[in-house]
């Protein structure tokens, strides 16, 4: 964790500004966030440029504690990551006139490659929920595949976050694990606070989830935590995200199912509305993305195979055996005019 501002030293290097950086940003930012700023500064920066004066700080000293960083092993999406969040303490140090000029401007990051979403198509989705029946991981997965929700959303998501009907879904917060505890946050993005039309083959699942609920809370009485999720623990309380993903991989492994992430539900969603015709843009809004843009980026090896049925699409207008576009009949340049 930071030291207090107290109890840092007296000088001007790279260390002591990082820790005070970081008390300044944990109350501007989610913990988790801040967490992982936490933690790429302690182990990395601080150990690699602590003792360097701060405003004897260049841009090739970071690009050596880089270079340094991926020899060591370091993926070089820790070390972009990192690279973000040294942008971002070096800019403040730069608006408190601790520094002249931001380093980080001279400094190239690593550009990892990202790896494509893996491809569950339709009838994988369906075998995948029919093998999880009577587990507790198949209601997560089918609200998952059918809304295309983050985890901590959909342990996050309550009865009244519902219609009457189970025809909508209001995405209000996420389930987040400080530790051992859990916390309700306000959505990653404000994007991804937002409104998703559920399927109707969702339906049937979220009817049994609310008869076994009544069930366990009539059998444990006072002891049922009254949290109204729809996704709980067993005893009304909420589901630590850790929790979920362990038993998703033994649920998986009992079952002799192929592993997959439980996030890797969220690109079947994604996939499928593709697959199926559905536009980019109704896709990014679902999955609660920034902009169109990450969704296109995320999904760019999908697209491809949608060009054929582009293409299909064409060569069915441009055919001989087509209907031919109506056109406003012309006057006859001949006829005499009125």
């Amino acid at each position: 964790m930071a030291v207090a501002v107290q109890e840092l030293p007296d000088d001007n290097t790279v260390g002591t500004y990082l820790l005070r950086w970081l008390t300044h940003m944990r109350s501007r930012v989610r913990l988790r966030t801040w967490q992982g700023y936490e933690s790429l500064i302690r182990c990395h920066a601080v150990p690699g440029l602590g003792t360097t004066e701060l405003d004897q700080l260049s841009p090739l000293d970071l690009q050596g504690l880089y270079g340094r960083l991926l020899e060591r092993g370091l993926s070089a999406g820790t070390v972009l990551n990192l690279h973000l969040v040294l942008t971002n303490a070096f800019r403040q140090a730069v608006r408190w006139r601790l520094m002249t000029i931001n380093p980080m401007d001279g400094v190239q990051p690593p550009r990892p490659r990202r790896p494509d979403a893996p491809t569950i198509g339709i009838e994988a989705a369906e075998d995948l929920l029919a093998r999880l029946a009577d587990t507790p991981m198949q209601l997560p997965a089918a609200v998952a595949i059918a809304t295309g929700m983050r985890r901590g959303e959909i342990l996050a998501l309550r009865w009244s976050d519902l219609d009457a009907e189970f025809t909508v879904a209001s995405v209000q917060r996420s389930l987040q694990s400080v530790g051992a505890q859990v916390i309700f946050e306000p959505p990653k993005t404000k994007r991804s606070r937002r409104s998703v039309v559920l399927p109707e083959f969702i339906r049937p699942y979220l009817h049994e989830q609310r008869q076994s609920q009544s069930d366990r809370a009539r059998e444990l009485g006072d002891a049922w935590q009254r949290h109204d999720l729809i996704v709980d623990r067993g005893d009304g309380a909420p589901l630590n995200p850790a929790t979920l993903s362990a038993a998703w991989g033994r649920t998986l492994r009992s079952r002799g199912l192929a592993h997959v992430r439980f996030h890797d539900l969220r690109h079947a969603h994604a996939t499928i509305m593709l697959q199926q015709g559905v536009h980019p843009k109704i896709v990014s809004e679902r999955l609660g993305h920034a902009g169109i843009g990450i969704t296109l980026d995320t999904y760019s090896h999908v697209l491809p195979s949608m060009q054929e049925g582009a293409v299909r699409a064409i060569d069915a207008a441009f055919s001989p055996d087509s209907e031919p576009t109506s056109r406003p009949e012309q006057p006859d340049p001949s006829a005499p005019h009125a």
